[in-house]
């Protein structure tokens, strides 16, 4: 689909994406030959995008791979160290001790090959690499709404590790045999406060949270804390409160006492905030606030955005509904309510495909255009 939006467009249309998330949209435009330039608060997203949005020479393989053997090869000699291992949480739920000193060791191999990650002087593709491998290594399952943990850890040889870790890089470098035409970066910039950028866009296509209150960073961590961009708990939650939606640890406890700004909503937004905090649901009137906040910071996002916009840019954001004790939260009404009340023009929204067995989530293209 962003394919799709994306040619309907000429090339020298600037891409904005003012959700990065993992980059998906810049990468897209910079494929089609596009100038994009993303926004996120995640100091891990913002590498690990720009990582995927560089070209890579040809050699450039070949010094990745000689980098990664001399790690591999480094692993029984580093085994027998105290190697570092990242401060997460119940971590023997993630990896037996067997795997996570191997793990470790061609952690610290690659550090000695390629310097750390965090550090952002490095060879990102090694480290995405490493980033696939932990999970895959992992008891940790991914494939429904949170994570779950299988009820034994499994136990990993050192063979298999290093034959895996080659297999993982190989897709990876696989990817990157071709020069993108355009060109694309990911910056640090807050969505709810976009400031004046010198430069303009012609197209916003983005996929912000949903109001669901799935923490993302939550999913993030193993690849956060095997980096270095997180080192303790509580720098999760409170990145969490700063993400739109996030109410992940503290940003839950925060919640409680949190206040809008003086500014006028969409009444739509206040009638759903108000049906879901009469329900009989337990905790009902903090996830009413937890709707608030969150078309709370959307209003706040798109009131900044025409800072960066040309005039007729198109705005394309897929978001989905929910239902919250069975009071369903119109998200494409209530945010084309917002682009209304702040001047969007051609406001619209579009059924993409429904999300799930439940008949009442779908995700919606809502589009404006800037009148400028």
């Amino acid at each position: 689909m962003v394919k799709e939006i994306i040619a309907c467009n000429p090339a020298d249309v600037a891409v904005l994406d003012p959700f990065s998330g993992t980059a998906t949209t810049s990468l897209t435009a910079a494929e089609h030959g596009n100038a994009a330039l993303s926004f996120d608060i995640n100091p891990f997203l913002i590498w690990l995008g720009n990582v995927k949005c560089r070209s890579y020479p040809a050699e450039h393989a070949a010094f990745v791979r000689d980098g990664v053997e001399q790690a591999i090869a480094r692993i029984p000699a580093l085994r027998e160290q105290d190697n570092w291992t990242p401060s997460l949480f119940n971590i023997e739920r993630w990896w037996s001790s067997t795997t996570l000193r191997i793990l470790a060791a061609l952690r610290a191999g690659l550090v000695e090959a390629f310097g750390e990650a965090v550090e952002d002087r490095t060879d990102g593709l090694a480290w995405v690499a490493f980033c696939r491998l932990v999970i895959e290594t992992s008891s940790a399952a991914f494939n429904h709404v949170s994570m779950s943990f299988s009820s034994g850890t499994v136990h990993h040889e050192e063979e298999h590790v290093a034959d895996l870790y080659r297999a993982i890089l190989e897709t990876v470098l696989s990817s990157c045999g071709s020069r993108l035409p355009g060109r694309a970066e990911v910056v640090e910039v807050d969505a709810r406060a976009i400031p004046e950028m010198g430069r303009r866009f012609g197209l916003v296509l983005t996929s912000p949270p949903y109001p669901n209150r799935i923490s993302y960073i939550r999913e993030l961590r193993p690849y956060m804390y095997w980096t270095k961009f997180l080192e303790e708990a509580r720098e999760a939650g409170e990145m969490d409160w700063k993400a739109i939606g996030g109410t992940w640890g503290i940003a839950t406890s925060r919640l409680n006492g949190w206040q809008p700004d003086e500014m006028a909503l969409p009444e739509i937004l206040a009638d759903t905030v108000e049906r879901i905090a009469s329900s009989d649901g337990k905790n009902a009137r903090l996830l009413a606030t937890y709707v608030l906040k969150y078309f709370h910071d959307m209003h706040l996002h798109l009131s900044s955005l025409p800072k960066v916009l040309e005039s007729g840019a198109q705005l394309h954001y897929i978001v989905g509904n929910s239902t919250f004790f069975g009071n369903v939260v119109d998200t494409p009404a209530i945010l084309g309510a917002s682009m209304k009340m702040l001047g969007y023009g051609a406001v619209d929204s579009t059924i993409i495909r429904k999300r799930n067995s439940n008949k009442a989530l779908f995700e919606y293209d809502v589009s404006a255009r800037w009148p400028g």
